[in-house]
């Protein structure tokens, strides 16, 4: 796995939270507990407290189990009630967050892959005195609506890796996968890919909770051009619909994705990938719930209110050893 030198440089009424989303109850057995987690004990003795995360992710896209997988751990160890929604409609979203504002949440974490709908409802929560960490999306519109910390990737930085992965074997001309109309940090991946690749780069707008319709678009798309030698996706679940699309038009063209799961591992063991792009999803539903914990009981301010980058990083089928145990238990 290699971390591109560029990206170094840059360093959540309970009903309407569990009817459009789950409710994990993380941290029960700790309640109680006297022993801190690090000198043996099941968790923290601190205060439980109750922390929602609302995002925007669609149906099917297991890119959010993963970073739930990590938030539920981080809650276990922290003595945290951790709520979960999301609705990948930006004004649906909005009303998750209030949802959670009105239930009292001691912390929110939030995506803003659509700012613009969501971000009176994120100031509304840090003028109630309820901490906001960002996650994922939207890194450039965190500290201005008041969160104190964003946990993600810089999205151009991955794009322009993309760019410099796809000069560096040759590629010419690319097709940029975009499965979810007005999400920025999609928008800037395209863009990052933009920058740095020598060839050109058309983006594709598909729908990515309608996989046949977007297989289809992709497919129409490397029969009108022959000459197109590689298609990025910009999710793990796209990278099937890509990879099925390519057989189907009988194009050589190179699939590459962001984001791993246990289906993009099969690919690279089958030669149907040729790298993806690691945001360590895991790792920002993690250090979400821990910073908004750390923030709640001893004050602390992570990465000096800056975002906390945890990504990107280039994955090859040179990695799959490796990563294949941890794709396989939904941690990566």
């Amino acid at each position: 796995m290699r971390t591109p030198r560029t990206a170094l440089t840059a360093a959540v009424a309970a009903l309407a939270l569990t009817v459009a989303g789950c409710s994990s109850s993380g941290g029960k057995s700790s309640e109680g507990k006297t022993k801190d987690a690090a000198s043996g004990g099941k968790g923290v003795s601190t205060p439980r407290l109750k922390i929602a995360m609302v995002t925007h992710s669609g149906e099917g896209d297991t890119f959010w189990d993963i970073v739930q997988s990590g938030a539920k751990q981080a809650a276990a160890k922290d003595n945290v009630d951790f709520l979960y929604s999301a609705n990948k409609e930006g004004q649906q979203q909005s009303q998750l967050v209030q949802a959670a504002i009105d239930q009292k949440v001691d912390g929110i974490i939030v995506t803003l892959a659509k700012p613009e709908a969501v971000r009176d409802v994120v100031k509304k929560a840090v003028a109630a005195g309820i901490p906001v960490v960002t996650i994922n999306s939207g890194a450039q519109y965190s500290k201005d609506l008041g969160a104190i910390g964003h946990i993600g990737q810089d999205e151009g930085v991955a794009g322009e890796a993309v760019g410099e992965q796809l000069n560096a074997s040759g590629k010419k001309k690319t097709v940029c996968v975009i499965h979810e109309q007005g999400n920025v940090s999609l928008e800037e991946r395209c863009a990052g890919v933009k920058k740095t690749f020598h060839g050109t780069v058309e983006n594709l707008n598909v729908d990515g909770t309608n996989t046949p319709a977007a297989t289809s678009s992709i497919e129409a798309k490397l029969q009108a051009g022959k000459d197109i030698d590689s298609v990025v996706t910009l999710g793990a679940p796209m990278a099937a619909a890509a990879v099925k699309a390519k057989g189907d038009a009988g194009s050589s063209a190179e699939v590459d994705t962001f984001d791993l799961n246990a289906a993009v591992i099969k690919q690279f063991k089958a030669k149907e990938i040729g790298f993806a792009v690691d945001q360590q999803p895991y790792l920002q539903g993690y250090l979400a719930v821990d910073e908004l914990w750390l923030d709640k009981t001893n004050g602390n301010v992570v990465g000096g209110g800056r975002p906390v980058l945890t990504g990107p990083a280039i994955v090859t089928e040179k990695d799959v050893p490796t990563l294949e145990k941890y794709t396989a238990r939904g941690t990566r």
